[in-house]
């Protein structure tokens, strides 16, 4: 494999960000709370103020974009929650999403953030073997998925950071 570079967005990335953040809902609906046609509808300020309320990761092979996790404080003080984890259907099963969660925990850590949660949509079981590979395990929580998914639930995952 060509070398994997792992790297923050800034909020002038809008558009690479735009770009993942729509493969990524066009690839796996199921997955996110949110859709593509949501997201088409948002523009360049709303991309960027995105940006700049989160931390956005993005995974690069000889400068494609393969894929893409965040972390934003939780509702919680000492909380973050990891959001928008997607890897491209044929980058999966090469450390990618392990970088990603790495990086979203580094970014926690350095930020003194004490916890870190997640939601994972029930049947993803490879997302579930990806987060408890982390540490990451099932707090019993669930809920819908949010936005139009109500008949998708998805489930809560929690660990420490530090």
């Amino acid at each position: 494999m060509a070398e994997l570079v792992i790297r923050r967005l800034a909020a002038g990335d809008w558009a690479a960000f735009r770009e993942v953040r729509l493969a990524a809902l066009r690839d796996a609906p199921e997955a996110f709370g949110s859709t593509e046609a949501d997201a088409q509808q948002l523009d360049e300020k709303e991309w960027r103020r995105r940006l700049e309320q989160r931390a956005v990761f993005v995974a690069e092979v000889s400068r494609q974009r393969v894929g893409l996790a965040a972390g934003i404080g939780g509702d919680q003080p000492g909380e973050a929650e990891l959001i928008s984890m997607w890897v491209a259907p044929a980058w999966r099963g090469h450390g990618i999403g392990d970088r990603l969660v790495q990086a979203v925990l580094a970014w926690a850590r350095s930020g003194g953030l004490m916890t870190m949660h997640l939601w994972v949509a029930k049947g993803n079981a490879r997302a579930e073997r990806l987060y408890a590979r982390h540490g990451f395990a099932a707090t019993g929580r669930v809920q819908p998925m949010g936005g139009e998914r109500f008949d998708l639930l998805e489930f809560e995952m929690r660990r420490r950071v530090g």
